[in-house]
């Protein structure tokens, strides 16, 4: 039996550390963003334009607070047309910093959870963003000694887990992964034939939103906190690791 955790959002928080910072440089940029095209200049439209410039920088930057930070600044540039003081690119440069020196805080039930499970499982954790930002967070977490195997990559769709599983000859029907993610971290292992538990945060990265059957689909598990995790994997693992039993 092979376990799996998501860390950002599920092991930790981390979202809402990307909205709170969202939200002041929106704040701070308001009064240097010019209408566009359409004469719309508010919050929404600064939050829409933030996000579209994620969306087209990820292929180029990835995952984390560095990419988050860099299209905060391609935003100001873009919706001040170019006349953002520097004063302003400042701040959004030590607003990036305060989040990669942001202190690790667990969800509830976290730390008692994984222990726990570590005494009866291997454990793995598999998780997308900077390599530098993740391995700093999860040295900080104090759970990093818990996991036989730790996977950061840049993307995670069905291609990377096969390629995970592959190099640690683990079988997709032996697999569990737990995570908030329903694109990253669970509809990608159910498409390779594992079983997935989500656990879901109580906001969710638009880039990260998508529609899913829910528990109507094969091999899909869902908690609502950590600690419900082991009566879970017991009836998966009471089931044969079947993904598509009852129950």
């Amino acid at each position: 039996m092979h376990i799996a955790f998501d860390a950002d959002d599920t092991l930790w928080h981390n979202e809402s550390v990307f909205s709170l910072t969202q939200k002041k440089i929106t704040e701070i940029l308001t009064s240097h963003t010019r209408p566009g095209p359409d004469g719309d200049a508010g919050h929404d439209s600064l939050e829409a334009r933030l996000l579209e410039t994620e969306r087209r920088n990820l292929g180029l930057f990835g995952y984390g607070v560095k990419g988050f930070t860099l299209s905060m600044i391609e935003t100001a540039l873009d919706v001040s047309q170019g006349t953002v003081p520097a004063s302003v690119i400042r701040q959004i440069l030590e607003a990036g910093k305060a989040m990669l020196e942001h202190p690790v805080e667990l969800l509830p039930g976290v730390e008692e959870t994984v222990k726990a499970l570590a005494e009866r499982h291997p454990l793995m954790l598999v998780t997308k963003g900077d390599l530098f930002d993740q391995e700093s967070k999860i040295a900080r977490s104090g759970l990093s000694e818990l996991f036989s195997v730790i996977e950061i990559v840049s993307e995670k769709d069905a291609a990377t887990y096969q390629r995970v599983l592959r190099r640690h000859s683990i079988a997709p029907e032996r697999f569990v992964m737990v995570g908030n993610s329903v694109k990253s971290d669970i509809l990608p292992v159910l498409a390779i034939g594992g079983n997935a538990v989500h656990v879901p945060y109580h906001t969710t990265w638009a880039l990260e939103v998508v529609e899913h059957k829910g528990a109507a689909q094969e091999g899909f598990w869902e908690i609502q906190v950590m600690s419900e995790l082991p009566a879970v994997l017991d009836r998966i693992a009471a089931q044969g690791w079947n993904p598509g039993a009852q129950r």
